[in-house]
């Protein structure tokens, strides 16, 4: 039996709402002090909402950004931007509302703040201007923004900081009031993360809501609907065993070639960190569709990375032929074309429908069992001497056959194991592969990479130790 919770800091929440453009999320990056959030001078860059922690002499609250709320770039999104950042306003204890010190006063911010004022009148709101760089913007700056009713403007400026540090003190003074409120920074306990990654609409995006639990990011059939990574911390306990991980939805990830714009371009460079950054990865294939040579270029940057790896069979509900057989056929095909991840366990399901999406979690923490896994010194000496004796090392080419002096594991999470071997020969990779899969077979890896390194060495096992 397995349980997951969407996990609460019990912080103070404070949200950014504005019309497009007026630098919500360079200040959002500001104030976390993470470029976290994807900035640009395109309108309608952020859709889904950006979360963070601000650190403020020792305390910490929560940060959320939203999506511009007038930008008619985002037609096909203005809706579901509309709602998440409405979500947000309610979700929060104090709001901002942020405008552009170069700006004069826009109908669609007088509406907005009308809205604020009456639908979040228990509310504190400030009025703050961005992009107040220097004093001719402050002298610059229209007056009829201190008609909203908001109370005087606070001219900041995100990208140099300027009176950032002032506006903070407002904020954590009117925090100090409230019933929750600002927490001194404790020492963060690690956790695991896992971040799904494939190519575009693949269904990244509804695999992470059922995963989750709740909508968190927008879903549709447009191609690089999500532009930056969106995380989530949850706590999943299975068999009286707790567990921490941070769930990561990335945007779709597809060759140099074919990426348009610069936009899609940082949301793909963010992508390649996030898998840089996770412990486990779940791949998502599109069930629908024959795996294609994107879909084999992503598998091939993961290996590199030494990630632990579950494959995900997405859209698996609009299958012709979902019987056991069929998708036996479908794991041999997998493995032929990811034959560097063998290891990892291959899964059917439905993002969309949330069909067999309930596989996942055991699947993780199996995973992160494996990845935990030490085998002690004993053990792995034992082992190395029993296959070595029923299966003679193979040599490489040109050198003397090769004697094996010791074995043992010198790191896990993901598990390293050191060969070491008589100077002047060589293994075969083909025995490493056999070493590979007879510990896979005795220990418990999966879903895991191993990595073994060899070393030439003059001296024996016993010694060794």
């Amino acid at each position: 039996m397995i349980e997951k919770t969407i996990l609460k800091n019990n912080l103070p929440t404070v949200a950014l709402i504005g019309r497009a453009n007026v630098g919500k999320s360079t200040f959002f990056n500001t104030l976390i002090d993470e470029k976290k959030a994807l900035v640009s001078t395109i309108a309608g860059t952020t859709r889904n909402n950006n979360e963070g922690i601000i650190v403020w002499r020792g305390k910490e609250i929560n940060i959320i950004d939203t999506g511009g709320v007038d930008n008619d770039q985002n037609e096909f999104f203005a809706n579901e931007i509309l709602a998440q950042a409405e979500k947000a306003l309610d979700e929060a204890d104090i709001l901002i509302m942020l405008v552009d010190a170069k700006s004069t006063l826009l109908p669609q911010e007088k509406d907005l703040a009308k809205k604020l004022k009456s639908q979040y009148k228990n509310k504190k709101i400030f009025l703050v201007a961005n992009k107040a760089d220097s004093k001719r913007e402050i002298q610059n700056f229209d007056q009829n923004y201190y008609k909203l009713g908001l109370g005087e403007p606070f001219l900041i400026s995100a990208t140099n900081g300027k009176g950032v540090g002032d506006l903070l003190d407002l904020i954590y003074k009117e925090l100090g009031k409230a019933s929750v409120r600002p927490k001194v920074v404790k020492e963060k306990s690690k956790t695991i993360k896992v971040s799904l990654i494939g190519k575009p609409n693949v269904g990244k995006s509804s695999l992470f809501n059922k995963i989750i639990g709740e909508e968190k990011v927008i879903v549709s059939d447009i191609a690089h609907t999500t532009r930056e990574p969106f995380d989530t911390d949850l706590e999943y306990e299975m068999n009286g065993k707790k567990q921490k991980v941070t769930f990561i939805d990335t945007a779709g990830i597809r060759r140099k070639a074919k990426v348009d714009g610069f936009l899609e371009k940082e949301g793909i460079k963010k992508s390649i960190e996030t898998i840089a950054n996770s412990d486990i990865i779940l791949l998502v294939l599109d069930g629908s569709e024959p795996i294609s040579s994107q879909d084999m270029q992503l598998g091939g940057l993961i290996e590199r990375k030494s990630k632990s790896v579950i494959i995900l069979v997405n859209k698996w509900d609009l299958a012709e032929d979902n019987s056991d057989s069929a998708r036996n056929d479908v794991k041999q095909m997998v493995y032929s074309h990811f034959p560097h991840l063998d290891f990892s366990p291959i899964l059917f399901l439905s993002g969309k429908t949330g069909y067999k999406t309930g596989q996942i979690f055991p699947s993780i923490m199996q995973v992160i069992e494996a990845r935990h896994t030490i085998i002690s010194d004993n053990a792995a000496s034992k082992f190395m001497d029993h296959i070595t004796k029923t299966h003679k090392p193979s040599r490489g080419k040109g050198t003397r056959q090769p004697k094996v002096f010791g074995f043992r594991q010198i790191n896990a999470d993901p598990p390293v194991f050191k060969l070491y071997i008589k100077q002047g020969t060589s293994l075969h990779r083909s025995y490493l592969n056999f070493i590979e899969n007879k510990l896979r077979e005795k220990f418990n890896f999966f879903g895991t990479p191993i990595v073994i390194k060899m070393e030439k060495s003059k001296i024996s096992d016993d010694k060794l130790k």
